[in-house]
């Protein structure tokens, strides 16, 4: 860390803070303040292409979904889901309701694990006063084993449908290469009806962990289905009124790149906007299985908020989603009689957003008329965060004081960035970076 001021509010500021060492990778924090005012903010990442996109070219359909898992090692699921609907968008085709509840399973495990992974490993250090997890749990044992099996129950509801819980190899256009025998879901179900009372535990120890209030001013982005919680399938919403198609996505939505950073920038309409387990309760809380709007009121959380460490909340009040919606769709589990639908590959373009642990995700593959690439799109929720990511830790730092210590400055921007749970590393847009300061 530099700077090259003491901490008088009334003397410029510059500040080159490395963050994110929880999280595989890391990013720096550079701004200039000026008299008690961010004069300039810029959250730095700097990585080569990964060029998954341009992998994607020329391959196979049936190619494609292997390939768009290795983007991310924590969210293959969104990948490859967000890929697969996106193709069967050209090819025609609308999901049998056995795959429809099947996906929201498997999708339920990769929130389950992901969710239980950055409440344990990211979040309650910073909040309890841990530089990391390991120390974390000489003091609170029983705590991190319950995130810990939560997230090896997720690593279950991957692994019963995907094959394996790193990487799937289970999922293909058209559904699933194999459906589970019933005894294979009768066993799951027995973990997750174990599960239930634990998960609540854990859902109340998250929100009741001593995090700060940051209430600020963001526009919600979310899938929302009229029917369930949106995850695979709906439409693009926001509590600003937009209610859109994923096609039409490109229309309303703009990447573009900045000086300061390789990452992605994504507007609306030429506005940032926010996506996560927030924003979707925003939009969805109404959509919530009853039990689950009960635990939420129980605990006193009220959504819409605009408070950005309720992302803590429901980050854990989606684990307890994922457990009792698993166990809906799994105790009334019947063999299909078959798992997949055959696709019939035709040229055309489709468009489609699922839901990943950190938002929304979108994809647009373009296929020739026997099922090759010719383009695709991989936008994830890391780089559509940036914007507003960037607009949190300006009006965060403002309230807290420029006069505090560059140290608590630091602790507080990690405490920002890593509730967003920005997977920077595995985005596609992204590589293992490489951090130049001076």
């Amino acid at each position: 860390m530099s700077h090259t001021a003491n901490h008088d509010p009334n003397r410029e500021i510059r500040i080159d803070v490395p963050l994110l060492t929880r999280v595989e990778g890391e990013g720096s924090l550079e701004f200039v303040a000026r008299n008690g005012r961010i004069e300039s903010l810029q959250l730095r990442i700097f990585e080569p292409p990964r060029l998954f996109e341009k992998f994607l070219e020329g391959k196979d359909y049936s190619e494609v979904p292997n390939i768009a898992a290795r983007v991310c090692g924590v969210c293959p699921i969104a990948y490859q889901m967000t890929s697969i609907r996106a193709m069967e968008k050209v090819f025609g085709m609308q999901e049998s309701p056995w795959v429809h509840a099947m996906r929201r399973v498997v999708y339920y495990g990769e929130w389950l694990q992901s969710h239980a992974l950055h409440l344990n490993l990211f979040a309650a250090p910073d909040f309890l006063g841990f530089s990391d997890v390991i120390h974390m749990a000489h003091r609170h044992p029983e705590d991190v084993r319950r995130g810990m099996h939560l997230q090896e129950l997720g690593n279950d509801m991957l692994r019963l449908l995907g094959g394996r819980s790193v990487h799937p190899i289970g999922l293909r256009v058209g559904g699933f290469f194999r459906a589970p025998p019933k005894h294979e879901v009768a066993d799951l179900v027995d973990k997750l009806l174990a599960a239930r009372d634990l998960v609540r535990e854990f859902v109340a120890w998250a929100v009741g962990l001593p995090y700060p209030k940051d209430e600020q001013e963001f526009v919600s982005i979310a899938v929302r289905h009229p029917h369930e919680y949106g995850i695979n399938e709906g439409r693009l919403a926001s509590d600003r009124g937009l209610d859109i198609d994923f096609s039409e996505y490109p229309e309303r939505f703009r990447e573009h790149q900045v000086s300061h950073s390789t990452a992605h920038y994504s507007m609306l309409d030429g506005s940032s906007y926010f996506l996560g387990p927030l924003a979707r309760m925003n939009l969805n809380f109404d959509l919530l299985p009853a039990e689950v709007q009960d635990l939420a009121r129980e605990l006193g959380l009220r959504f819409p908020s605009h408070d950005m460490f309720h992302n803590v909340a429901a980050r854990a009040l989606e684990c307890y989603l994922a457990v009792v919606d698993s166990l809906n769709i799994l105790q009334a589990y019947r063999l299909p009689n078959r798992p997949w639908i055959e696709p019939t590959p035709r040229a055309g373009v489709g468009h489609h957003c699922t839901e990943a642990p950190r938002g929304m995700i979108y994809h647009r593959f373009e296929l020739n008329e026997s099922g090759e690439v010719i383009a695709a799109t991989m936008i994830p929720p890391t780089s559509q965060n940036q914007a507003r990511l960037e607009q949190n830790l300006n009006v965060a730092m403002e309230r807290f004081g420029l006069q505090h210590a560059d140290e608590q400055l630091r602790e507080l921007c990690e405490k920002v960035i890593r509730n967003y749970d920005p997977c920077l590393s595995c985005s596609t847009h992204f590589l293992k970076m490489t951090v130049h300061r001076e």
